[in-house]
């Protein structure tokens, strides 16, 4: 039984933010390229499912990769693996049954969501590496994190990905920038010491500049999106987005980059903003159909 908690704090399981923000984009564009008034509760669950295994199997890698940096830093250095309550036999055997019911999730979609979902597989594996090689992990973050963007209308639509797909997938890497990098405040100056590399070491005292332009482009591509989906003007959708992004700039005008715990708090209510804009796609859809 305890070493079953311990996969489970490997999974970050008692962490259940990391599976929303992966989960809401795949959410997202399956909700806009549904025809019918709601998406399909089956592909959401699979999603949902998707989402779990896939972010756990993202921290078993990242852990595996990052347990002697973890060791060193306070926020981490209780991680099953740097602490050596879980060898690296123990991750490896949690990963495969990750990968494996990972694969059950994909295929149930089309052919062109699991191909493309095996693609995006790759950058899952090469991110933890980021930190060591590039000033801005976060990027390669954003790449991985949001490409239920293109994998969730895939799995509506086929091949037929259009540019407002991308769009959205452009949009979530900017809201990742921007979540992230107040997510990364916590460690800065473990970071610093260490040598690691993030947006909040690059950016210090100029972080919420940053953060407010990452978050007026995300929600600008947001709004082009409504424009090129919707068939008439979405006024219910442009509502919610413009809710949504008085979300994000309390967000950080609220936000004390100094206070460890202010940032994780930060970074979780980004979970209430993926709901917004998920209820306001869904909303007008709804609206539009009933026209």
């Amino acid at each position: 039984m305890n070493k079953i908690i311990l996969y489970l704090k490997l999974m970050r399981l008692h962490q259940p933010t990391g599976i929303w923000l992966l989960l809401w984009p795949c959410w997202w564009s399956i909700a806009l390229t549904t025809q019918s008034h709601f998406p399909s509760l089956t592909l959401l669950g699979l999603f949902l499912l998707g989402a779990i295994v896939m972010r756990g199997a993202g921290c078993v890698i990242n852990d595996i990769i990052d347990r002697k940096i973890d060791a060193q830093v306070v926020r981490t250095k209780n991680r099953p693996l740097a602490s050596g309550a879980l060898t690296l036999s123990d991750a490896l055997i949690l990963l495969a049954i990750l990968c494996f019911i990972g694969l059950f999730v994909l295929v149930n979609l089309n052919i062109a969501a699991i191909i493309i979902g095996f693609l995006f597989f790759i950058p899952v594996c090469v991110y933890p590496f980021m930190k060591r090689w590039i000033a801005w992990p976060q990027i390669f973050l954003g790449l991985t994190f949001n490409a239920g963007a293109v994998v969730g209308w895939a799995a509506v639509s086929g091949w037929e990905i259009p540019l407002s797909a991308l769009i959205l997938y452009l949009s979530g890497i900017f809201w990742t920038l921007g979540y992230d990098t107040i997510y990364a405040h916590q460690d800065k100056k473990d970071d610093m010491r260490i040598g690691v590399k993030s947006t909040a070491v690059n950016m210090r005292e100029k972080t919420k500049s940053y953060i407010y332009a990452f978050y007026l482009i995300e929600i600008m591509l947001l709004i082009v999106v409504g424009w090129l989906v919707f068939t008439v003007p979405p006024y219910v959708f442009y509502g919610g987005v413009g809710v949504a992004f008085g979300h994000l700039m309390w967000q950080v005008k609220s936000a004390d980059l100094d206070n460890p715990m202010d940032c994780m708090n930060k970074f979780k209510s980004n979970v209430m903003f993926g709901w917004i804009v998920f209820f306001a796609i869904v909303g007008e859809k709804y609206i539009q159909h009933s026209l």
